[in-house]
Order: C-alpha cells, then structure tokens, then sequence
C-alpha cells in the first residue's frame, strides 16, 4: 500500500539534524507525466553538474506562481509544455552544493505537468538528457528517497492532482 508523502514537519526535522539550523532556500520541480496505454510515466532528466537523475527544478522568480515557476523550469531545462497543477504532489529537501562550494539546504515543490507537447530543440538540450519511464524505474534511478515517494504517490492516481 503506499502512504503519502512524508509530512512537511517530518522533512524539517531531517534537515535540521543534516544541517543545523540553516535556513533553508525554495526550490520548485515539475514532475512532467503522461498516461501510456495503462500505466503512468514520469519524464526525468540528468543534472548538468554531476549527470544524475532528477526532475526539471529551479528558483522561483519574484511574483511568479511557483507552479507556474515550476512549468518554466520544465520548458528550459526539457523542451515541456503542458497542464501545471496548482496542487503540489509533495515536497523533499536535499542538500544543494552552489557553484562557490557551499552546500545550502533546498526544500523542493514539486508540481506534477501534464505533457501534450515535447520539443525537438530547447534551451538546456546540450546539457541535459531526458527519458520517459515507467514509476518503478525512476524510483529506482533516484537518488533521493523522499522524491522517490512522492513519484510512486503520485503515479498510483495522477488525477487526484488534477
């Protein structure tokens, strides 16, 4: 059975034992989906730094809705455009290590993008690769476990965030 997410309490503790207590920075992601014959798949995308697999993030810009923030980032970093739900799928932390060497702690909004249009070209394409997988494959290419629930939440019933 899955559980929803971990709670926004749960999470705060975490990052306060990992890191103190340093304030921690917003981040938004889209978690860019579409329905395939019976299943749900979840397109994921690798870091520009270290090559992982992650979501479409970034910072939000001032006055900007961080759902729509959040479809932004999935139209630079994937060629995306779709449906942005105002309805957050989840959050998680991790740790962000800045171009200076700092590691600053990100809690990360995630909002799930319908997908009706892929690009062929896009602004981030040379130093991205992204991929269309099923739930279970991208729980098991992610790195953080916090994101790997709200992924396997979310694909059991995409609609309820609709």
């Amino acid at each position: 059975m899955l559980t929803r997410p971990t709670t926004h309490n749960q999470m705060a503790e975490r990052v306060r034992r990992l890191f103190g207590t340093a304030p921690c920075r917003l981040q938004v992601a889209a978690l860019p989906w579409r329905e395939n014959e019976n299943s749900v798949e979840v397109m994921l995308i690798t870091s520009r730094d270290t090559g992982r697999w992650v979501l479409p993030k970034g910072w939000p810009e001032a006055k900007q809705p961080l759902c729509d923030a959040a479809a932004r980032e999935a139209g630079e970093e994937a060629g995306l455009r779709g449906t942005i739900s105002h309805l957050e799928a989840g959050r998680y932390f991790y740790a962000k290590v800045l171009a200076s060497g700092e590691e600053v702690p990100c809690e990360v909004l995630v909002f799930p993008l319908k997908v009706d249009r892929v690009a062929d070209r896009w602004k981030e394409k040379r130093a991205r690769t992204r991929k269309w997988v099923g739930s279970t494959e991208a729980v098991r290419m992610i790195n953080e476990p916090d994101l790997c629930q709200i992924i396997a939440y979310f694909c059991a019933d995409p609609h309820r965030f609709a």
